[in-house]
């Protein structure tokens, strides 16, 4: 059986999850944290991941609603303006 993240144990937005998860990757990388520690902070990190793979979801379902259905690739460069 999967334990659920509590309401007292969830982050208050996909922000927070996502530094609390950076700062345990941090520890583990150190080799700040004991054995038990480290399983505990493992056990978290995988919460907060499914967490932000869950806030994520959601909001690809939005933009698909509000896009129609219809993705359009991302392009991250600016269209070029005149000559050169």
């Amino acid at each position: 059986m999967s334990k659920k993240i509590t309401a007292a144990e969830q982050p208050a937005s996909f922000e927070d999850a996502m530094a609390e998860l950076e700062k345990l990757v941090a520890q583990m990388e150190a080799g700040e944290l004991p054995l038990e520690a480290s399983v505990a902070a493992y056990r978290r990190g995988s919460e907060l991941v499914r967490f932000c793979t869950a806030q994520l979801d959601k909001v690809e379902s939005q933009v698909k609603v509000l896009e129609g259905e219809m993705l359009k690739p991302f392009n991250a460069e600016p269209p070029a303006e005149g000559g050169e």
